[in-house]
């Protein structure tokens, strides 16, 4: 993580910096899609007076494990200072309940902008730029800012093709998406059956889970999970303590297979068009499931 070991405040920064506060979290698939734009925006201003303090707010257990963010800053080249609000003490502060989420900050310590999800990045860029002149007014200095708009060539889902919401497989996070009559059982191992008529959006399993709050794990044998789903693209947030491989099948065809180790998110399907499919993956003991999402 760049500068792990510098303190970085908000408050010694008013009056000298813009700010732009970054609630995201390593696996969530929209704080992934914004990351090039914070990238660019960094190396283009950071000498020009803009400050970008990235709140890593965690979703689950294993973002707070401060090995995991450092290896996803180095994957995504993050440079800019990140802090690890593992108790979700900044985000309450924020009244924040979305990831991402960013604020800017003017020169004279107001939140002046606030943006939930992905998009308006060009919006968002032209007020980084008006802050940054407001800010060379006030301090004196005689330097223009940029006023063209980054042009980032940047995977932008068109979210009203997305048919499917995201998956949840935590009983702590469960929005009534499972399909087997067995249904949750926290903290304990059942084994499940899927019928034979399954419902479009919710997940079906087969074979031994262990109820966890914010995932499933597989015990035991391979266990299997179905899902039909309407999407172009499908990623899976999941992890075990070794490397596991994990099969899938898309209309009933196997199409790959990943290596799962390191408790983040993998890509499983891309296909070239927004379409409904049914997916079956079959996942060996070990593995914890946490989020199937949909691009």
């Amino acid at each position: 993580m760049a500068n792990c070991q510098t303190w970085v405040t908000i408050a010694e920064n008013i009056g000298k910096k813009v700010i732009l506060v970054d609630f995201w979290t390593y696996s969530c698939i929209n704080c992934q899609r914004t990351l090039p734009y914070l990238t660019t925006w960094h190396n283009k201003y950071k000498n020009k007076g803009l400050l970008i303090i990235g709140v890593h707010t965690p979703e689950f257990d294993f973002e707070k494990e401060y090995d995991n963010v450092v290896r996803a800053t180095k994957k995504w080249d993050l440079h800019y200072p990140i802090i690890l609000d593992n108790d979700h003490q900044t985000w309450r502060a924020y009244k924040n309940r979305y990831w991402p989420r960013k604020y800017l900050i003017d020169i004279d310590g107001f939140i002046v902008y606030d943006h939930i999800g992905e998009g308006s990045y060009a919006e968002t860029e032209e007020k980084i730029q008006a802050l940054l002149q407001e800010r060379n007014q006030i301090l004196g200095i005689k330097e223009s800012i940029e006023e063209n708009v980054s042009q980032i060539n940047a995977e932008t889902p068109q979210f009203g093709n997305i048919k499917t919401p995201e998956i949840y497989f935590g009983y702590e996070f469960q929005r009534g998406q499972m399909g087997n009559k067995e249904g949750w059982v926290p903290e304990k191992t059942m084994y499940y059956s899927p019928p034979e008529k399954q419902e479009r959006n919710k997940f079906y399993l087969q074979g031994n889970w262990k109820n966890n709050p914010d995932n499933l794990e597989s015990i035991g044998e391979q266990g299997s999970v179905f899902i039909q789903y309407d999407a172009k693209i499908v990623n899976i947030v999941a992890g075990s303590s070794e490397t596991k491989e994990i099969t899938f099948k898309l209309d009933h065809k196997t199409i790959g297979k990943i290596n799962v180790s390191n408790f983040e998110l993998y890509q499983l399907v891309a296909e070239e068009n927004y379409a409904a499919h049914s997916l079956e993956l079959e996942i060996p003991p070990g593995v914890m499931i946490y989020t199937l999402t949909f691009g």
